[in-house]
């Protein structure tokens, strides 16, 4: 009896547990899609990077730079970045934030103690790109449901601003997405606690970064939200004048004028101001002219079907814009380097809640049509985002070229293994990060600054030269002065003073 019992209560026992189980993965699938979402964009990213570091293509600028720093931060000791401070003429005890307001990189400093190499930096990097998507599925999720939220997120992961920042050495940059996105999507939950947590870590990245928070308390006070987004605004403002008229001067920041881009302009951020209020015609000119910047807002926007322009979520976003398309640099104006990566999430942001009102108008006339709606573009801006891919950095993970090493890459790890540990040696852009983790590394250019050891190559052009026949002057000039040849081939030379 009590076997006939027991064979007849095991199929069911078996039935009751394969039951259990579905339910048990239907209630965690979409965090274990969205997990699988971030892994796989954190493991793109770090090969784009990690690759690119092999083959000699990361370099000092960047690279080196925040390098420096979070070594310094990871010794307990002053983030000072020697690369980028005897460059500006400031000596070898420059600190980082003097150069970039960039204090949050303290965070990254545990991660020297596990290992203590650029490449850190670039996983790092990966990590925290990828991240923002999950403020960015709830954020989605609450609007357009589940499903719109991960083709969403995935857009944002494959997004060119994200590819281009993660094919480029480190930035600060590589932050502002996640707390960006975890600033707005607190807010919208209630959380406004957290909101503020977020924003105070943004004004930690970069000296600039007021801009950003004092956008979204416009934000707030338009939809409004006004004590909140007054007291944003205050803050983002407060912050930009305390960090970069009081702060930076007092740590060493290389005086009036550093890192100045609006000359044509005025001298201060007054005069900046004054000159927008007295010619606005001229600056939207300036915004859309030369037409390089207009591009650049096209592929900022289009992507997302222009749905970013239904909310004013996206003044989130101008501030940072108007900074950029209004500067003297052109470097700043385009799509080849990581400065769009500060605005990517909000802009997304701003297109699912565009979205999201679109719907609610297009309920009034046809519930059946705005129930569809989402979904359906959420998956054309899925589509758009990867036909993007091949065009930008993404796109060389499917390149067979780019796993391929170039015949120099050889002489480049010959070089570099020439040069002792504990040195300190000024060496050419693309060789600097080989040598960062051992030795003290500035960056070879026209101006000697004396160091035992140089690695330069007189075969490519190498910033911040003006051309190959410059960088073998210099390194005529290195052997009159009493360096030795110790290392020649393939255009990569190793000097030393003996």
């Amino acid at each position: 009896m009590s076997a006939v019992t027991a064979t007849a209560e095991e199929p069911v026992e078996r039935t009751q547990k394969t039951r259990d189980v579905p339910a048990f993965l239907r209630g965690r699938r979409h965090g274990l899609t969205l997990g699988a979402l971030v892994a796989l964009a954190t493991t793109a990213y770090s090969v784009l990077g990690l690759v690119k570091f092999s083959a000699f293509k990361a370099s000092v600028f960047d690279l080196v730079i925040f390098d420096q720093a979070v070594r310094g931060y990871a010794r307990f000791g002053p983030p000072t970045a020697p690369s980028v401070g005897m460059f500006y003429n400031q000596g070898m005890d420059f600190v980082q934030p003097a150069d970039h307001f960039s204090p949050i990189l303290a965070v990254l400093a545990p991660l020297y103690w596990v290992y203590n190499d650029p490449r850190t930096l670039i996983v790092a990097q990966a990590a925290l790109l990828s991240l923002a998507a999950v403020p960015v599925w709830h954020y989605t999720r609450r609007r357009l449901g589940p499903v719109p939220a991960h083709l969403v997120a995935a857009a944002y992961l494959v997004s060119w601003p994200v590819a281009q920042a993660a094919g480029f050495d480190f930035h600060e940059v590589a932050f502002v997405p996640l707390l960006g996105a975890i600033m707005i999507e607190r807010a919208d939950a209630g959380k406004i606690r957290y909101a503020v947590l977020a924003a105070l870590g943004i004004l930690l990245v970069k000296e600039d970064m007021g801009l950003l928070v004092a956008g979204f308390g416009v934000y707030l006070f338009l939809t409004r939200r006004r004590l909140e987004g007054t007291g944003f605004v205050l803050l983002g403002v407060g912050a930009l004048l305390l960090i970069r008229g009081v702060v930076m001067p007092l740590i060493g920041s290389g005086g009036e004028g550093f890192h100045w881009a609006y000359g044509s302009r005025g001298a201060t951020l007054g005069e900046v101001a004054l000159s927008i209020v007295r010619d606005p015609f001229g600056t939207v000119w300036q915004m859309v002219s030369p037409e390089v910047k207009v591009d650049t807002l096209a592929f900022l926007l289009w992507p997302m079907l222009l749905a970013a322009l239904l909310s004013p979520l996206v003044l989130v976003a101008v501030p940072l814009l108007v900074e950029r398309f209004l500067a003297d640099r052109p470097q700043w104006w385009g799509t080849d380097f990581q400065y769009n990566a500060f605005v990517v999430a909000i802009l997304v942001l701003a297109a699912v809640d565009g979205v999201h009102r679109l719907t609610g108008w297009v309920r009034r006339r046809s519930p059946e049509k705005a129930r569809a709606l989402g979904g359906h573009w959420a998956f054309a801006v899925c589509v758009i985002g990867l036909t993007l891919v091949p065009r930008f950095a993404l796109g060389n993970l499917v390149e067979s070229s780019f796993y391929t090493e170039e015949p120099a890459v050889a002489a480049a790890r010959e070089a570099v293994a020439k040069v002792p540990d504990g040195v300190v040696v000024e060496a050419a852009n693309n060789v600097g990060p080989a040598l960062s983790a051992r030795t003290t590394v500035l960056l070879w250019g026209p101006q000697a600054h004396g160091a035992p050891w140089i690695v330069a190559d007189v075969a490519r052009w190498t910033f911040p030269f003006g051309g190959p026949e410059v960088q073998q002057q210099r390194v005529d000039e290195a052997l009159r002065t009493g360096y030795v040849k110790v290392y020649d081939r393939d255009g990569y030379v190793v000097l030393n003073r003996p």
